[in-house]
């Protein structure tokens, strides 16, 4: 297992965090992951943040920033910090990587996702790594066999009990910049959640295979490692997950008191029907009062409908 006492939030203030990407409007799944994260953090009196993580401008939304910012105001669901932009912090990344070359934490790659589709796209000391001098476009990628020396791997999420992955076969060596010189998500989210101080992880379980790679990191950089809750994916009738990607519709923000008193139904929190005719401020504040996330233990994935 990763997990460690050095990185225990036992005794540390409860921060917590809600960090989309700019790449579409948030729809129903998005409110789930944000309302559970912002219920979680104030039911423990502690802070909920909101980061967004645009890393990938190729992949952005026109005007996603703003929509995201302005349907998180209408639901009511404002950060206690000043919002943080990822493609503002690259300094933070660099020092963090740069920590990684010289720990020999990480190596350059110039292997292509053509070159690992016998392998089915996992990167486990496949290549020749001593490409520094040469004009190749590379990627940094961490060495997940020095880091870790037992395989499997694993962690206890809060919701979905003991959690591991084969190094060789799951996770391999993973980008942590890629060669278009953009920042990949595992480091720069390690990075930020560290230096906000992010205690606790509610997200949803699409983002669980994500959590070993995150760990290696937290330890090769010495961070302090939160403490996971991963929800169940809300899917819709044809059985895939609610994402942009797939083209699930944007939350009306006309209508947030609806949407909210059905992601709390959604969430297995069973509010009053009366709740129904209230006001935004009012079902977040029964929300926080009554929030019981151990309902979502063990469950995967939940129709949307």
């Amino acid at each position: 297992m990763l997990n460690n006492s050095r990185y225990s939030t036992t005794n540390m203030p409860y921060i917590g965090r809600f960090a989309p990407s700019p790449t579409g409007p948030l729809h129903f799944g998005s409110l789930l992951a944000a309302l559970a994260s912002y219920l979680d953090a104030k039911s423990h009196k502690g802070k909920w943040l909101i980061r967004i993580e645009d890393l990938d401008p190729p992949r952005e939304m026109a005007n996603a920033k703003n929509l995201i910012l302005e349907t998180l105001d209408a639901y009511q669901l404002y950060s206690d910090d000043a919002i943080v932009f990822q493609s503002e912090r690259s300094a933070l990344y660099q020092a963090a990587l740069d920590q990684l070359i010289k720990q020999d934490y990480v190596f350059p790659c110039s292997c292509s996702r053509k070159q690992l589709i016998a392998v089915n796209g996992v990167h486990f000391g496949n290549c020749c790594r001593d490409l520094t001098d040469n004009s190749t476009p590379f990627a940094w990628r961490f060495d997940c066999q020095k880091a870790i020396q037992t395989d499997p791997v694993s962690f206890n999420d809060l919701l979905q009990g003991h959690f591991h992955q084969s190094l060789q076969h799951d996770i391999g060596d993973f980008v942590v910049k890629r060669k278009d010189l953009l920042w990949a998500y595992q480091l720069a989210m390690v990075v930020d959640d560290f230096q906000q101080g992010v205690t606790h992880v509610v997200r949803g379980i699409d983002l669980i295979d994500s959590t070993l790679r995150q760990n290696m990191l937290q330890q090769a950089l010495g961070y302090t490692q939160p403490q996971y809750a991963h929800i169940p994916v809300a899917c819709a009738d044809n059985g895939q997950k609610l994402s942009k990607q797939n083209l699930a519709p944007a939350l009306d923000i006309q209508h947030p008191v609806e949407n909210i008193w059905r992601a709390l139904s959604w969430l297995g929190q069973k509010p009053p029907k009366k709740l129904q005719s209230s006001s935004v401020k009012e079902l977040l504040s029964w929300g926080v009062e009554h929030w019981q996330p151990l309902n979502l233990s063990g469950i995967k994935s939940k129709s949307a409908e």
